[in-house]
């Protein structure tokens, strides 16, 4: 207990990160049709890591939005779908996302505040390139979901979490985001007395991430084994960087931290200690870290760039407008 309060490399995380243009045939939920050559929708790569299966919409229609009850609409509707989203979306509610959906920002424009989205009980989501800011709820709820994909995001001030990852949800990969003015990050596991539905899932890798002056949680991990944690960047991270607690098993591997002074432990609160191994990482003016216990093998081949050259990887390549 804490005392205190798919094969990728670096060159394949960057192409992950790549967009394919040219889709024919798009419409704009926003009540009309555009013309047979709308060459502008962006569709996602394939991610990487845990949740490298993920496709969402690719397949499917591609739809843009522009107001709240277009966006809803479409993320609700039941096709396989990629929703571009043109403009600020201000949500009254936490907004349920349907399987097989890509939501994609379209350049710098796509926006989402008010409340965010809940991505429950689905599989096959893919949320790329979006400025969420303000939600009274979280930013992105994960429960109950399989096969996630959540990239290139710019996420503050959501009153709860910015990425909370929960019951029984696996095979998720959080890449090339960048959070900051945000308390709670990234809950990965909801509830200590939650092992009957946990055990054996929470699979997520987290990779170049920019944690960029976040208080906490980056991630607070239960239950999950393994857990990646792989070339993010931690830039004043003011109480912690990542906890493992309750029988999780997470790896730290090749990250930056700059300015932290707890980067990593064991336990945290009321949960108990889970195991930690830390693995070529980058201090700068931050603690060394608390390590314990055995991690579960990583059951995808990789190639972790080196942890100095970090920093100016995640700054030039996290958040939206990248792809």
């Amino acid at each position: 207990m804490r005392r205190t309060s798919a094969r990728f490399t670096l060159a394949g995380a960057t192409a992950a990160s790549a967009v394919a243009l040219a889709v024919i045939g798009a419409t704009t939920a926003s009540g009309s049709t555009t013309g047979a050559q709308d060459t502008t929708a962006a569709l996602a790569a394939a991610p990487i890591g845990f949740g490298a299966a993920t496709t969402g919409g690719a397949g499917g229609s591609t739809v843009t939005v522009t107001t709240a009850s277009a966006f809803i609409s479409a993320v609700q509707s039941s096709t396989t779908q990629t929703v571009r989203v043109n403009g600020t979306i201000s949500l009254s509610s936490m907004t349920k996302v349907a399987s097989n959906k890509t939501i994609v920002g379209v350049g710098t424009a796509g926006k989402i505040t008010g409340y965010g989205l809940n991505v429950a009980s689905v599989s096959n989501v893919i949320i790329q390139n979006l400025t969420f800011t303000g939600s009274a709820d979280d930013a992105i709820n994960v429960q109950y979901s399989t096969n996630v994909f959540i990239d290139h995001n710019d996420i503050s001030n959501a009153y709860d979490g910015a990425v909370d990852i929960k019951r029984s949800s696996t095979n998720i990969t959080v890449s090339w985001n960048r959070t900051h003015n945000q308390d709670k990050n990234m809950l990965l596991g909801h509830s200590d007395d939650n092992a009957s539905e946990d055990t054996g899932k929470l699979k997520v890798t987290y990779a170049f991430n920019w944690f960029d002056g976040t208080t906490q949680r980056n991630p607070r991990v239960r239950f999950g084994n393994p857990v990646h944690v792989l070339n993010n960047y931690f830039s004043n991270v003011s109480s912690y960087g990542v906890a493992s607690t309750e029988n999780a098993g997470v790896l730290v591997e090749g990250n930056y931290f700059e300015n932290t002074d707890d980067p990593f432990h064991l336990g945290e609160g009321d949960s108990d200690a889970g195991s930690l191994v830390a693995k070529n990482n980058y201090f700068v003016n931050s603690g060394s870290g608390q390590t314990g216990g055995s991690v579960a093998s990583i059951p995808y081949s990789y190639s972790a760039q080196s942890a100095s050259g970090v920093k100016a990887t995640v700054t030039a390549g996290a958040g939206v407008g990248k792809i």
